[in-house]
């Protein structure tokens, strides 16, 4: 723990003044993080930084759960071994990854987690899917895979259930590219809220219940945009997870939302 704690805090001292002077992300809430016990830090996931939102927001060493492509390449795996992180191998359900989350929560340390499971993003194969469906005939598919890189996954799902009933096919092509700002024109802010976030998997609430840690909700809103002005991670404050892991994940759902709608 110690050599990785040094890395850590070695690394966060480096990085956190770039990363900062990059995006400019605001933080909100970072009071809400307990200096000390067992906490799990669970949250939306947009971007491949976003981990740097809650590092830059407490001097906790967190123990992010990494997918385990990143350990296999040898150019990076060490820099994710040195800050503590825990490889997952997505693929199969790794009972391995699950048992080192719990020894950091059982030794009172602080757990980062994607409840989604993945990024709020289309997957290669689904991208290739949307562009041969609706847009083979109008765009190349490298201009349409570039225009969609920060689209949401679930925002082009619930449009696309939408045609036909609420919008129209030409509508849904037009908008695509912007599907967060006409999902909103469209829609009430409950419905939009809903289906900007994937279903929430059960890891976080089950290992707050064995461990008795407590979990802190946050939301990350925003571009991430050199020198923008608008990323935000807002910060919740922590529950206790209650034996009905269904109601919890619920809650931690709707306190996601919560912290996105009231993102000022």
């Amino acid at each position: 723990m110690k050599n990785k704690m040094a890395g850590y805090k070695l690394f966060r001292t480096i990085l956190s003044p770039i990363y900062k002077f990059w995006f400019k992300p605001q933080v909100i809430g970072k009071e809400n993080i307990p200096k000390e016990g067992a906490i799990i830090l669970a949250g939306n996931h947009i971007h491949i930084m976003d981990q740097c939102n809650i590092i830059i927001s407490t001097k906790r060493l967190l123990h992010y759960m990494a997918k385990k492509e990143y350990f296999d390449d040898k150019r990076v795996a060490w820099f994710f071994r040195l800050v503590g992180c825990i490889p997952v191998d997505r693929k199969i359900k790794d009972t391995e990854a699950k048992l080192k989350a719990l020894e950091v929560l059982k030794e009172n340390h602080a757990l980062g987690i994607y409840p989604e499971g993945t990024r709020n993003k289309l997957k290669p194969d689904e991208l290739k899917t949307l562009y041969i469906k609706y847009f083979k005939d109008t765009i190349s598919y490298k201009k349409f895979k570039k225009k969609m890189k920060n689209v949401k996954k679930t925002h082009v799902k619930y449009l696309e259930e939408l045609i036909d009933n609420k919008i129209k096919r030409e509508d849904f092509v037009t908008n695509i590219y912007n599907a967060e700002s006409y999902l909103k024109s469209i829609v009430d802010e409950e419905t939009y809220l809903e289906n900007s976030l994937l279903p929430l998997k059960y890891g976080a609430v089950s290992m707050a219940q064995k461990t008795n840690a407590l979990i802190i909700p946050y939301a990350i809103v925003g571009e991430y945009k050199f020198r923008g002005n608008n990323l935000k991670v807002i910060i919740g404050k922590p529950f206790k997870v209650e034996s009905d892991l269904e109601e919890s994940n619920l809650k931690l759902r709707n306190e996601i939302k919560k912290l996105m709608k009231n993102n000022d």
